[in-house]
């Protein structure tokens, strides 16, 4: 159980909260004691919303996740039920979240006690694998390298039973692996290729991929020093995929499952690549570099094609691919693309019960044409300005061919400021919806 739960049974050592709005609030004002009433109005205390968890579902229902914050150290639970008691609970414990590993932050101990419908083991699965996400995005680069997050995954894998593989440096050109070697091999810190396995042959072929750029100078196209400030967390994706993993492996699912993640640095130096370079990739496809920026797209081809080679039921990708689908959607929904219309609205479904937003962006085939270069088989940058996001998830698509349904997700990671259960920094976005509806396929 995740330490900031408490089970069942401890009502009488904690503290009640109430969950109250304005159309509950006088008959439940008439039936506090003296005391509590003169307080409650001495407070100035009025049911707005952000100092309650409205019973409107227009609302968000991570309200709860403020309390973390908001309440003094000490022990609580919900003395009536929340709009939904699972998410409130889930909130509550990402409220409490803080990364800790450079500066002492407050002592303060929050602990909720699990209202009686929720299922604590697998909310402190979420919950642990959120915060393992959060924790990597959070580390600066120079403390996590391409090496260091092998390192991670090692980690997790020893701790689940699951085997992991690296392919590192000039091995990757030696196993085919060309575009995660051009775009890492500039780098002092050797790129690889992170390849975990766990579950049975047998099982359902689950394999997950997340862009692992460690840091992303942008390259020889480098970016201006408002673009370069977050790169950190540029291996969002690898850190939302092993997140998912571990709740995944955690549960048991019967899924053979596969987690591929390119680990690079993209730096600057003599061995850089280089704008109107062209490779050869793994599947065979010449990409000219339009842009060395576009970098992310180059590492996913590679890992998506080694993926597509065993024929899985489903490869999914994360990523912080674009700008774009920021400027489409702000940096709160991520954007998502797959050519399966049943996975796709099972998709949406998840999220929206998880909280975890998604929204379904199309696959536009005529924006192919922007990709088309005059000396290679596609180009790694659109030749128009607008539709980024779509243009990459189209590049991402030529890299797919037998896998029975494949789905992109283009994410941020990053919270811009607080929000309950949402603590300013790294965000673990798109894995809670991902694994909803792995469990509802196949757990």
């Amino acid at each position: 159980m995740h330490p900031v739960f408490l089970p069942r049974g401890h009502s009488a050592t904690t503290v009640p909260v109430t969950f109250v709005n304005a159309a509950t609030w006088p008959a439940l004002r008439e039936r506090l004691d003296s005391r509590a009433r003169a307080f409650a109005d001495a407070a100035g205390f009025e049911p707005k919303a952000g100092r309650e968890a409205e019973d409107d579902a227009g609302k968000d229902l991570f309200w709860p996740g403020a309390l973390a914050t908001a309440l003094p150290a000490g022990a609580y639970r919900f003395a009536n039920a929340p709009h939904d008691s699972r998410l409130a609970a889930l909130a509550f414990a990402l409220g409490a979240y803080r990364f800790t590993r450079y500066r002492k932050q407050d002592a303060k101990e929050v602990k909720l006690e699990l209202p009686g419908n929720v299922d604590g083991e697998d909310l402190s699965r979420i919950v642990d694998g959120v915060t393992l996400a959060r924790d990597l995005i959070n580390t600066p680069a120079n403390d996590l390298g391409p090496a260091e997050f092998e390192a991670a995954a090692r980690a997790l894998a020893a701790r689940h039973g699951a085997e992991v593989r690296a392919v590192v440096g000039e091995d990757l050109l030696e196993q085919n692996f060309p575009l995660v070697h051009a775009v890492g091999r500039a780098a002092a810190r050797a790129p690889r290729l992170i390849d975990l396995t766990w579950g049975e042959a047998s099982h359902p072929k689950i394999t997950l991929i997340g862009k692992g750029v460690c840091f992303d100078s942008g390259g020889l196209d480098i970016k201006p020093e408002s673009g370069m400030l977050n790169m950190k967390k540029d291996m969002g994706g690898a850190a939302g995929m092993l997140g998912l993993a571990h709740m995944l492996m955690d549960r048991g699912l019967k899924l053979r499952l596969r987690v591929l993640i390119p680990a690079v640095e993209n730096a600057i130096s003599g061995s850089a690549f280089r704008p109107r370079d062209v490779y050869r990739s793994r599947k065979g496809l010449t990409v000219e570099i339009g842009n060395t920026d576009a970098e992310g797209r180059l590492i996913l081809a590679d890992a998506i094609a080694l993926a597509d080679e065993e024929r899985p039921d489903l490869i999914a990708d994360m990523a912080t691919l674009t700008g774009a689908a920021r400027v489409a959607l702000g940096t709160e929904i991520p954007p998502f693309y797959t050519d399966d219309d049943a996975l796709a609205q099972a998709l949406a479904d998840c999220a929206a019960s998880e909280n975890d937003p998604l929204w379904r962006m199309p696959l536009w085939r005529p924006y192919d044409a922007l990709l088309e270069s005059k000396v290679a088989d596609v180009n790694n940058v659109s030749s128009g300005n607008f539709g980024g996001s779509i243009t990459a998830a189209l590049f991402l698509r030529r890299f797919v061919a037998a896998a029975k349904a494949w789905l992109h997700c283009d994410i941020y990671a990053w919270n811009q400021s607080s929000k309950p259960g949402r603590p300013e920094g790294a965000e673990c976005q798109a894995a809670r919806a991902l694994y909803a509806l792995l469990v509802s396929r196949y757990g």
